[in-house]
């Protein structure tokens, strides 16, 4: 059976809540933003539920000794980490974002885009395996040279993990210059992704002060006619 052409997510979200997401290439600080951007909506009473990458409890246990036993291969690494997201969006996103949650994600399907991608998966087959997931509210791209990403990850740990840095792929023996061939593969799939996954694109060069700026901004904008659930309305109410 031949697969339909995918060109993105297509399910448009109809949900009371919102869905920010961030990516961006190892060491880009997408993670620090969402960070500071969720305490930033619970500090102004927003209901905010977080979820990042790699980490629901009916998968990660497999996927750290597959990984730790290096049995993944680039197939069998793309669908593991299919089930990890299906485990999360079906039993915490989904329900939060109906709920009327501002859903926030370190990392999400461009994620699996990009990196199974550079390990040689064909597009199309890892796109449709994500297609019953929503476009997020804002997809955030925090975009930066490579050689930036390496410094700020070597300066945070002494050295680079094993899939991280794609030793897996026989790039190079050399764990810094395997990490560079990797992460420029990933990166040159995000960058093409932009305008048609309608990337917000972040200078991560930017001090961390003027990206969080821009991105509460823009979360700001599209909070501008959120309602706060009545249920949770309620519960805040009584707190008082």
């Amino acid at each position: 059976m031949r697969l339909k052409k995918a060109r993105g997510l297509g399910r448009t979200m109809h949900y009371p809540g919102r869905l920010f997401i961030v990516e961006g290439t190892d060491g880009s600080g997408k993670s620090t933003q969402i960070y500071l951007l969720k305490r930033w909506l619970e500090d102004n009473g927003y209901p905010v539920f977080f979820t990042e990458w790699n980490s629901s409890e009916l998968i990660k246990a497999a996927n750290k000794k597959a990984k730790k036993k290096n049995l993944l291969t680039p197939t069998t690494f793309s669908l593991i980490h299919a089930c990890d997201f299906a485990d999360r969006y079906e039993k915490m996103m989904l329900p939060h974002l109906r709920a009327g949650y501002i859903v926030l994600a370190d990392r999400y399907v461009y994620t699996a885009y990009a990196r199974d991608m550079a390990r040689g998966c064909d597009r199309e087959w890892v796109t449709n395996m994500y297609n019953f997931a929503v476009k997020p509210t804002v997809s955030f791209y925090f975009q930066t040279p490579l050689d930036i990403s390496l410094e700020r990850i070597l300066s945070s740990r002494p050295q680079l993990k094993y899939h991280e840095a794609g030793l897996d792929l026989g790039l190079s023996t050399d764990p810094v210059e395997s990490f560079k061939l990797f992460q420029g593969m990933i990166k040159k799939h995000y960058d093409s992704m932009i305008h048609d996954e309608h990337f917000t694109v972040v200078d991560a060069t930017e001090s961390v002060e003027q990206q969080q700026a821009i991105v509460r901004d823009i979360v700001r904008s599209h909070l501008a006619d959120y309602e706060f659930p009545n249920h949770l309305s309620t519960a805040k109410g009584n707190e008082r």
